[in-house]
Parts: structure tokens; sequence; C-alpha cells
């Protein structure tokens, strides 16, 4: 029995904005069955020997120096921008838009 439904598929591609047709709803909803199975049998692995890590190899320091090089001033950064507006870059609004 699957384990994710073709309605669960429909409503999944309606909140991705997805447009699909109603054979792509059957071939997905067995693809994300198959999916869901695979990530499902990670759980059956014996796990109790292995101890947690956070890294597959050892790490030492992976930063760099924090060194102190020369760099565009501000004007020189705002020189080639389509606007400028107190000293910043002046883009479009964005929040507040209706998508």
């Amino acid at each position: 029995m699957p384990s994710i439904s073709r309605d669960e598929v429909a409503h999944l591609a309606k909140l991705a904005r997805l447009a699909v047709t109603e054979d792509e709803l059957d071939l997905f909803a067995g693809q994300l069955d198959v999916i869901l199975q695979s990530v499902a049998s990670v759980g059956d692995i014996a796990t109790a020997d292995i101890p947690p890590t956070s890294h597959a190899v050892p790490l030492t320091n992976v930063f760099r120096e924090d060194v102190v090089r020369p760099s565009l001033g501000q004007q020189q950064a705002l020189s080639g921008a389509p606007e400028a507006e107190d000293g910043r870059f002046r883009v479009p609004r964005i929040l507040g838009e209706e998508a």
C-alpha cells in the first residue's frame, strides 16, 4: 500500500504551485512512495555501536587568518551602481508585495 496518496501529491503540487496532470499525479505518487520507503529504510540500520559524528573526517581550524586588505571605498563601490541613496545601493522594494 502506498504511503503517500494521490490526493496528498495533488495537495503538495498545489502548495508548490506546480501544474500537474492526472497521469502525473499517479506517476509522482509512485515515485514519492519509493523515495519515502528508501528514507524509512535508513532507520533500519544498526547504529548502536557507531558514535555520532559531525564530520566524517577530523577537522582542524578551517578558517583563514583575518587580515585587513585594501578594498573599495564607499564612493568607489557606489560609482557603478544604477542608483544610490544615502551612501547605499538603491534597489527596488520587494517586501510587502503580493506574490
